[in-house]
């Protein structure tokens, strides 16, 4: 008896125990099911910001666009995996609200014969492409992100400072009177862009491609420029007090600036 008793209290023990494993694994398929719910559900909202966002972009209404740039950061912001896409779509925004094309039968003269200090600053002249600029020049970084591609874009007095465009595809573009203090542009490719009278105090061009860039009278004090190919870029009158040239290339063909005297 005593041993039918002591089998009995294992099988019962046994019981509770099997009834305690099922009940857990039940709580865990439930956490899972809601998990696999609620992640389906976030992702459904994500794609639909992000497919009113693209709408948004394509209108004819100032404030639906600035309203679709901004609804696609905050998309990159909850959603990192997505911040690439994000970016492509806004570079392609700015190049086609922005055209500069340079090379183009009908394209415009570049340089042009004069810098035109009358040409109003970007957030007044298309506040849409500005404000895309602002987003890209402060999003966070990713490690699959293509580069920033902003060739052959009219960028004439854009704000952009401390903007973090490091490795930026600028190739052709006219900056001229840009603002620009304090932005990271290493490793960038600004071959043949147009940089007269820019704001470039304190920027960071270390090992920055400005082949055949036009700096006249650019504001270069203080700039990192380690590194920097300048061969062929014309940086007459420009500002060079403080810069930082070790390393930087140029030859017979790089015009230094006449007032400021050669570095």
């Amino acid at each position: 008896m005593e041993l039918q008793q002591a089998q009995s209290r294992v099988q019962n023990d046994l019981r509770g125990q099997l009834l305690q494993a099922l009940g857990g694994l039940v709580v865990v398929a439930g956490a899972a099911v809601g998990w696999q719910q609620f992640r389906l559900a976030r992702e459904g909202q994500i794609t639909e910001r992000f497919t009113r966002a693209i709408d948004h972009l394509g209108s004819e209404t100032l404030d639906v666009r600035l309203g679709g740039i901004y609804a696609l950061e905050r998309v990159a912001k909850n959603s990192p995996d997505d911040q690439p896409t994000v970016t492509d779509i806004l570079c392609a925004f700015v190049r086609e609200h922005a055209r500069w094309p340079v090379g183009a039968p009908d394209g415009p003269e570049h340089p042009t014969r004069t810098v035109d200090s009358h040409i109003p600053w970007l957030t007044s002249r298309a506040p849409d492409v500005q404000t895309a600029l602002y987003v890209l020049g402060r999003r966070a970084g990713h490690p699959q992100e293509h580069a920033v591609y902003l060739s052959r874009a009219d960028l004439r007095r854009a704000q952009l400072s401390k903007a973090q465009l490091a490795g930026a595809n600028l190739r052709h573009s006219n900056l001229s009177r840009a603002y620009m203090p304090d932005s990271n542009l290493e490793n960038s490719q600004l071959v043949n862009a147009d940089l007269r009278h820019a704001h470039l105090q304190r920027a960071r061009l270390f090992q920055a491609n400005l082949r055949g860039a036009h700096l006249h009278h650019a504001d270069l004090r203080q700039a990192n420029l380690r590194g920097a190919d300048l061969r062929g870029a014309n940086l007459s009158g420009a500002h060079l007090e403080g810069a930082d040239l070790a390393d930087a290339r140029a030859d017979d063909t790089t015009t230094w600036s006449d007032t400021h005297g050669r570095p």
